[in-house]
Formats: structure tokens, sequence, C-alpha cells
């Protein structure tokens, strides 16, 4: 669906560069089915759409797990969101949980229309959205140690 499709397009762009000790898995799930698919990794980057109508379409947002901890609801298990999914995770076992787990967002204008193709300001978002993963994996790989000066 037009513009939703923006994280496939990203995980695409990323396979592309056929990085070593990366996966790159291209799924179309939500909720409780994320679960199965982050188990046992040391950390995890989800890229998708997000339609909050506060930033221009094609922006690029980086997320922590916590920045969502305000969606997080009880629910049943058939309308879960991943921020409680992650929740749900973390609680029941917490030790196949990646170790951190980060989100690149695009800003999407269009998700209700279907159609093979994004719009213009989503699409050109894929190359920065692309860039925001490659940083993130960077300051995941080599993490910068506290000044230990003063």
């Amino acid at each position: 669906m037009t513009d939703d499709a923006i994280g496939l397009k990203i995980a695409e762009a990323i396979e592309e560069l056929h990085l070593p000790d990366v996966d790159t898995l291209q799924e179309a799930i939500g909720g409780l089915e994320i679960l199965p698919m982050i188990h046992g990794y040391r950390f995890a980057i989800i890229v998708d759409a997000i339609q909050t109508y506060q930033y221009k379409p094609g922006t690029v947002m980086i997320f922590n797990p916590e920045d969502f901890d305000s969606t997080i609801k009880e629910a049943s298990a058939h309308d879960v969101n991943l921020a409680t999914a992650m929740k749900m995770g973390r609680d029941m076992d917490p030790d196949i949980m990646p170790e951190s787990v980060r989100f690149v967002a695009v800003e999407v204008e269009d998700i209700q229309t279907m159609s093979e193709s994004m719009t213009e300001k989503v699409a050109a978002a894929v190359e920065h959205a692309k860039d925001a993963v490659l940083y993130i994996m960077n300051e995941l790989r080599c993490p910068t140690e506290p000044d230990q000066t003063s």
C-alpha cells in the first residue's frame, strides 16, 4: 500500500550492501509476530512507516523502545501493538530478547491508496533512512566509552 512499503524498501537497500554479520528480514508483520523474528539476536533495528501527522512526509526518525512506553496497554493477543509486544517479550523471556532494539521510522503521507509506488517525498527518504540504519549499526558495534577524565 503506497508509502507503507517504506520499511521493505529500506531493508532491500541494506540487503544490497551485503554486509557481513547482518541479517535482513523483510516481513509485513506487527505485534506479537515480531518476537520470533528478533529472538536470539544481540541487536535489532526495525524499520517501518509511521504516520504521526506531526512531521513532513519523508522525515526520518530514530526511536528507542522507551519512546513508545506511553502506548503500552493491556490487550488481547490479537490486538497488541509493537511496544506492548516488546515489553511482553522482555518480561517473558529476557534472555533471548536483543540486548538493544532501535527503530528507524519514516513519516509517511499515504498508506491508504493501493499502489506499487510510494509518494515522491517518502521514496526520496529511502537513502536517508538507510544511512540512519548504518549509523545505528555503527553505534551498536562500536559504542563510545564514557569520558573518564572527570
